[in-house]
């Protein structure tokens, strides 16, 4: 490999059309043209004497030799990225970044106070935390972007060349405002869930199908009123001013519930647990940094867990 002519220019232009899996997009992402983003894909395929995408009239897939070689470009482009930041922190007098994807699930339960400690023990480094859905922060930890993500466990066909580190399990809430007329009931009915505004997770969120599995065994595949948010500000808000109920992950709301801004229903949701971990690459040593960001979270979820 280290004889065929394999340039950077390859690898980007590569890795960009198969993360949005179409030539046009990529060549916009990229601020170069269509033809262009063509003509280096058929050169790196020639370079390989390998096809690595598939076309049809919906776009274009990996083949099996392209699954296999965006590892090991992804592998590249983040050793490179990292040398380069490396660079610019011996630059800045030893200031470095540890990159921290987060789902809504530990963006307000572990990590502020994981940011404080990590501070306290690193104050020369700088933490980036990166808060989405699923599929993006998974996609960004592919490309070396993130150094790890925390939160719930994703789907297994995307976990090739992965690894995820199990801390600790968690429930969905029923959550609605303090003085909510459910909240005078003895027992939560899931069938008075057909008589307020519901707020759901969106379809491309992880805790998806565990709402729909639950609210299915209780004979509720579809609510007559709901709304859909990938926005944790929206729910708090919406919540907060009328008799909504939020279903949502336990931990964006644990603060909430202990500060009595929220409260919560006697909703039985013990099926709906899901694990919560560290997920890395596999073919990535995570730096000295993000090793003691990740200890730190160990030990935070140690108490969640107890």
């Amino acid at each position: 490999m280290i004889d065929r002519p394999v340039k950077i220019r390859h690898l980007h232009c590569f890795v960009e059309v198969a993360r949005l899996g179409s030539v046009n997009r990529a060549a916009e992402s990229l601020s170069i043209t269509q033809p262009a983003v063509s003509k280096t894909i058929r050169e790196l395929e020639e370079i390989l004497d390998v096809p690595l995408f598939e076309r049809s009239r919906r776009g274009v897939h990996l083949t099996e030799q392209g699954t296999v070689f965006r590892r090991h470009a992804d592998a590249v482009l983040s050793a490179l990225r990292r040398g380069l930041e490396s660079v610019d922190a011996v630059r800045a007098a030893g200031g470095g970044y540890v990159t921290v994807g987060v789902l809504p699930t530990v963006a307000a339960r572990l990590m502020p106070e994981a940011v404080r400690s990590f501070i306290a023990r690193q104050p020369e480094q700088t933490v980036r935390v990166i808060s989405g859905t699923n599929p993006v922060l998974i996609d960004r930890l592919r490309q070396g972007e993130l150094d790890m993500v925390v939160g719930r466990l994703s789907n297994p066909e995307r976990m090739a060349g992965l690894n995820f580190e199990y801390l600790y399990s968690e429930r969905l809430s029923f959550v609605v405002r303090p003085g909510h007329p459910l909240l005078r009931e003895p027992a939560f009915d899931f069938a008075r869930l057909r008589e307020f505004v519901v707020i759901l997770p969106t379809p491309e969120m992880i805790i998806r199908p565990a709402v729909e599995r639950l609210l299915a065994q209780h004979g509720l595949e579809t609510l007559p009123r709901s709304v859909e948010s990938v926005s944790n500000a929206f729910g708090r808000t919406y919540t907060r001013s009328g008799d909504a109920i939020w279903i949502i992950s336990h931990g964006v709301v644990a603060t909430d519930l202990e500060e009595g801004a929220l409260a919560e229903l006697k909703a039985d949701t013990g099926d709906s647990r899901g694990p919560v971990g560290l997920t890395t690459r596999i073919d990535t040593v995570p730096s000295s940094a993000a090793q003691v960001f990740m200890d730190i979270v160990r030990a935070l979820a140690e108490r969640v867990r107890a």
